[in-house]
């Protein structure tokens, strides 16, 4: 067959392995580190999933190389703790039987060690290891490391790589960016030592060169070595692009593949992780520079996930190897759709930091678009069911297509009715938001998908209990939604008045240069964020004290500084009284005031259709409500409720 994206799926070399295309899956830490610091049998098929979706490598993150002066709670590796090595030898296993190559990346927290506690008061018991003396930005002390101690890091790189060669690894990434310990001594903000390991380049470069020579006595000649580095650190204070050209170039002796990422932990997590306020492949001229100065095969990444883009990267030169983390989270299958021509069933990454909120959180792993992910030990493949079904689904938003879908997929008869004349539901009104798109694309996605599976669509079709009736199912699954609240105040009617639902088909009611956005939830800070891009000067009015509490502890940060870059104008404590053609009044602190706009956005929040699912409670011997109509939530929620419901069945 002639592939679309011949240089995407083209092998490559490096060492003496040749991997099956240039798609590599980035180091995401796995959905279960035991208590003992080993890989679980969840990280084990979290990994595997990766493998058997495509990709040429999978690379299980961290291993942190020195416990004693590393305290993070990541995978440890060493013949004492019971299990080590055989887990190791495990996942190695699950990912190669899929034809991709295992890698493992080798990491030391530095002066962040505790980086991965869920207590994170622990933190403070432990000593903070560093280049130089100093204080984090959270107070806690950092102490240097001595000669002596980084003798003993350097040799547990050595014993660490021997070990991962004999558990079946065949490529070891060395993490020299983000900030970790080795990018601690390649910066100058952080490398402050007067001996031989600080002050001039050669003396920063010196760990790095120590630990790669390491490795590669460890593993031998061929053995692919991956280096890790930040392009940037892309702060006042850090290397710029010319140094990290100069760091890629003082270390490619030792390497077989430059991994070029961005950034530095604590200052920057959405340059590191690119947020959706964030162009696709931002960080890609860092590799393409250094690849210019280097003669090894050069990585990039970075909020990658289209084909035809990655697949110019290659053809055109800047780079050798797409890394991808998220996009594979989303879509594990992405690499294989993408050999097969398949690309427009990909389902994309919507870069909205469910996935690391949730390891911050909970020490899980959840993915909004990918209900599998983190329990990809229940089973990877979905089982037909025992008995066929005529499935009945109600709604096209999120959460009824991922039903549908879902239990096609099983092999019922699936019919999905809906209302609208158009599948997608709350997405559709995601198109109007640049940055949001993805989303609007997941409907069209997922519909894409259940034609495919055969559901039958009935569009512009409500069911009533009588309608369902005359379908005859044997079982139904109800997601009729929400619909959006509009508060009972004076003007909220107005020509100039938009609800945030509405926005994508009522653009042109937003005229003016001021506008107030009522409501400073998660849609309407958003809203805001893409208005103040448009060049309108914003008003955010919400009533509580803080901004977007329906956000992930990742996302919401992000959105909370993309507000203040925007100079988006903050209105908290704000009560909305009436709407004129001069702005939204308000009270606050006990006064009328005036936001001024000549345009007003409500996102106050939506409401569940618990009536309308109420009502069709009994239209078949088996009925499961899903998504909005039971509480108004998010697509995480509707995605997870809508596939298990179908599984159910």
């Amino acid at each position: 067959m002639v592939r679309k994206y011949k240089n995407l799926c083209s092998p490559i070399t490096i060492g003496n392995v040749t991997f099956r295309n240039r798609m590599f899956s980035a180091p995401m830490s796995g959905a279960e580190i035991t208590p003992e610091c080993t890989i679980g049998p969840k990280s084990t098929a979290f990994y595997e999933l990766r493998a058997k979706g495509g990709a040429a490598a999978v690379t299980v993150s961290e291993l942190m190389v020195h416990p004693k002066t590393d305290a993070s709670h990541a995978y440890h590796l060493n013949t004492q703790t019971v299990g080590s090595v055989a887990s190791f030898t495990y996942t190695a296993d699950a990912i190669k039987r899929h034809g991709a190559v295992p890698s493992v990346e080798f990491s030391h927290s530095g002066q962040y060690a505790g980086t991965y506690l869920l207590d994170k008061d622990k933190k403070e018991s432990m000593t903070q290891y560093g280049p130089s003396a100093g204080t984090r930005p959270d107070g806690l002390s950092v102490t240097p490391l001595t000669k002596e101690q980084l003798g003993e890091i350097v040799e547990a790189y050595y014993e660490n790589a021997k070990l991962a060669k004999l558990c079946g690894f065949e490529m070891i990434m060395v993490h020299g960016g983000h900030g970790w310990l080795i990018n601690q001594f390649l910066s100058p903000y952080f490398n402050h030592r007067t001996d031989e390991y600080g002050g001039s380049f050669e003396n920063r470069v010196r760990l790095a060169r120590e630990v790669l020579t390491a490795v590669r006595k460890a593993v031998g000649p061929g053995f692919p070595i991956e280096f890790r580095m930040s392009g940037s650190e892309m702060f006042k204070g850090g290397y710029d692009l010319e140094e990290g050209v100069k760091i890629a170039q003082a270390v490619e002796d030792l390497v077989d593949l430059i991994h070029v990422s961005a950034g530095s932990y604590k200052f920057g997590f959405s340059i590191t992780h690119p947020s959706m306020f964030r162009d696709h492949g931002c960080n890609v001229y860092l590799a393409e520079e250094i690849k210019k100065h280097v003669s090894k095969p050069v990585a990039t990444i970075g909020g990658l996930n289209d084909p035809a883009m990655m697949d110019e990267l290659i053809g055109s030169g800047k780079v050798d190897v797409v890394v991808m983390g998220r996009a594979l989270l989303a879509d594990p299958e992405l690499p294989s759709k993408v050999e097969q021509n398949r690309e427009d069933e990909i389902v994309r990454c919507l870069r909205c930091f469910v996935c690391m909120a949730e390891r911050g959180t909970t020490q899980t792993r959840r993915c909004s678009v990918n209900p599998l992910i983190g329990r990809e030990w229940e089973g990877m493949d979905l089982q037909p069911a025992r008995k066929k079904k005529k499935v009945l689904v109600v709604g096209g938003g999120v959460g009824g297509l991922e039903a549908a879908v879902t239990a096609a997929r099983r092999g019922h008869d699936v019919i999905l009715c809906e209302k609208e004349g158009s599948l997608g539901g709350i997405l559709k009104c995601e198109q109007g938001i640049d940055f949001k798109y993805e989303m609007y694309e997941l409907g069209l996605t997922l519909e894409r998908q259940a034609r495919l599976e055969g559901v039958e669509i009935r569009l512009n079709t409500e069911v009533t209990p009588e309608y369902a009736e005359k379908i005859g199912a044997d079982a139904a699954i109800v997601a009729v939604g929400s619909v959006p609240i509009v508060p009972p105040i004076p003007g909220i009617d107005g020509e100039h008045v938009v609800v945030v639902n509405h926005y994508y088909m009522e653009k042109d009611k937003v005229t003016g240069d001021e506008v107030v956005v009522l409501g400073g939830g998660l849609a309407g800070c958003e809203s805001a964020v893409h208005l103040a891009k448009e060049g309108k000067k914003v008003h955010l009015v919400e009533m509580r004290k803080e901004l977007a509490p329906d956000a992930n502890i990742r996302h919401r940060p992000i959105l909370l500084a993309e507000l203040d870059n925007q100079k988006v104008i903050c209105h908290l404590g704000y009560q909305g009284l009436r709407i004129t053609e001069e702005g939204v009044w308000c009270q606050a602190e006990g006064k009328e005031v005036l936001v001024p706009g000549s345009a007003v956005i409500c996102a106050v929040g939506q409401r569940a259709r618990k009536d309308e699912a109420a009502n069709l409670r009994d239209i078949a011997p088996i009925v499961k409500q899903v998504g909005d109509c039971l509480r108004p939530s998010n697509i995480c929620t509707a995605v997870y409720q809508g596939y298990h419901a179908a599984l159910d069945l």
